[in-house]
């Protein structure tokens, strides 16, 4: 099982976040975790050249603002009161939601971030949109984005989890959670490698402009046998593992892949390349999160590892 303690939900109060809630609620029972509400209240009042901070009555406006969501965090906790789950409320302001958050795991030691990737704009609202993009770029811990859905979907029905698998280290870490969520749900673990072609301008003749028969199927079959290999190396035999090898643009393939063959969950990688400002799979991680409509765990070779074991970290492929 993974090693979560606490979870962090921030929150604006919109129907995407109360989805968010239901997904984070059944972490923090399964996993016996302390739940923090968060709710950032962001009003520029501090910035001269902005004049929305110079009408009369800011700071009231301000103190309302609070007072709103000081009553809409206690209702929340009030609604699941009945749950076993330990639930904190915070609710703190400051120029940048994504830096409240972040700040607020830093300080609490946070293991894992739920959140919705559709908020309603306005001053005292969680740009959540925007926003979730930047907390997974920059989070030091592991962060499940969720998109709001007709009918959410409860975490407990998870049957398929999808690692998109790129060989690198980091998306070895990806299968290493995977497996591990696997175990305490009992699902199947979809490995899918996204290969894609160079199309060369007809200058460079010589050489193809796409590549042959042969090549395409000696790239598939070196990829199929990369999975297998990773499969039997770092997968548990009491799972259940299916292992795809498709052509494409890797961002939409995966997420296609994910809605056509009815996968739950997306457990992704980053890289962490060029320091917290990069993600994986080139930005392959926040183009999953626009075009997925499941929710994706996207984890991180750097910062916090889900996974009890330290020397867990770095099984990888290899």
């Amino acid at each position: 099982m993974l090693d979560i303690r606490t979870i962090l939900f921030p929150t604006d109060f919109s129907r995407c976040s109360k989805q968010a809630l239901a997904h984070a609620l059944v972490l923090a029972e399964h996993h016996q975790a302390r739940l923090h509400l968060l709710h950032a209240v962001v009003l520029h009042e501090s910035d001269p050249a902005n004049p929305e901070g110079h009408f009369p009555g800011s700071r009231d406006i301000l103190s309302a603002l609070f007072d709103v969501a000081d009553s809409q965090l206690g209702a929340l906790v009030e609604l699941h009161r009945e749950r076993p789950v330990e639930i904190q409320e915070f609710c703190l302001r400051g120029v940048s939601a994504a830096d409240l958050i972040n700040e607020h795991v830093a300080e609490h030691d946070v293991d894992l971030v739920v959140m919705g990737t559709h908020g309603r704009r306005g001053a005292a609202r969680l740009f959540l949109g925007s926003v979730a993009a930047e907390v997974v770029r920059s989070s030091r811990a592991p962060v499940m984005t969720l998109r709001e859905l007709p009918d959410g979907r409860p975490l407990e029905a998870i049957q398929k989890i999808l690692v998109p698998i790129d060989f690198s280290d980091p998306s070895g870490l990806a299968l290493a959670h995977a497996t591990e969520l696997a175990r305490s749900f009992h699902a199947e673990v979809a490995l899918l490698h996204v290969y894609e072609h160079p199309v060369y301008p007809y200058v460079y003749a010589p050489v193809p402009a796409v590549a042959s028969v042969e090549q395409i199927q000696g790239i598939r079959q070196r990829a199929t046998a990369g999975l297998e290999k990773l499969v039997a190396r770092d997968g548990d035999p009491s799972l259940r593992y299916s292992m795809e090898v498709v052509e494409g643009q890797p961002a939409s393939e995966i997420a296609d892949f994910a809605q056509r063959t009815g996968c739950d969950l997306i457990v992704a990688a980053s890289h962490g390349l060029s320091g917290l400002e990069r993600l994986v799979l080139g930005s392959t991680c926040d183009h999953i999160i626009r075009r997925s409509e499941l929710p994706v765990l996207v984890v991180k070779p750097f910062g916090k590892s889900l996974l009890r074991e330290p020397s867990e970290r770095h099984r990888a492929s290899g």
